[in-house]
């Protein structure tokens, strides 16, 4: 049976990261949003405000979600490239997903994502390998978490929302 939360499993990235997978994960993060849009090309107001799973967000609000969490991923690369070891600022997900623009077109957010997925990919590709070893600080964790990891997760991440939307859509019959 699958997972409804996490239809392509729980983030897990490989203990020693290579060029290979940076290529592959820059990859991803490059085809994301086109995949997004075809997750949810044709659906229609209700099945856009139907919960991919039981005290889910809705695909909405998913739709919404990804560009929110990506750029605040892309920030926090900006300032790993910038600064030493920076404090990033943490995010309430919930609550953002909460807010008047979570309701909004859901075009606005495909769009969005589209732009800065382009712009993050002339950042990803240009970086180098001691770039990649740059980190942040998580203000709630404490732990340093480094830039081909980050990398790693939002490859992850983009895959893990896109699978909300395909699995639900494939349960539903849409």
């Amino acid at each position: 049976m699958i997972d409804l939360s996490y239809p392509i499993g729980k983030f897990s990235p490989p203990e020693t990261i290579t060029e290979a997978h940076r290529l592959q994960w820059i990859k991803d993060i490059s085809e994301m949003p086109s995949l997004l849009r075809n997750a949810v090309t044709g659906l229609d107001k209700d099945q856009l405000d139907t919960p991919y799973r039981p005290d889910g967000w809705t695909v909405r609000q998913v739709v919404h979600h990804v560009p929110d969490s990506h750029l605040n991923s892309y920030v926090r690369f900006k300032w790993a490239l910038t600064e030493d070891k920076p404090i990033i600022k943490a995010y309430d997900e919930a609550s953002w997903a909460t807010l008047a623009d979570s309701a909004a077109d859901i075009e606005l957010s495909l769009s969005l994502l589209d732009s800065l997925h382009a712009r993050w990919v002339v950042l990803l590709t240009a970086m180098s390998d001691s770039d990649y070893e740059k980190s942040f600080v998580h203000p709630e964790s404490g732990k340093e978490i480094g830039l081909s990891r980050n990398l790693a997760l939002y490859s992850w991440h983009g895959a893990h929302h896109v699978a909300h939307v395909t699995s639900l859509r494939e349960r539903m019959g849409w």
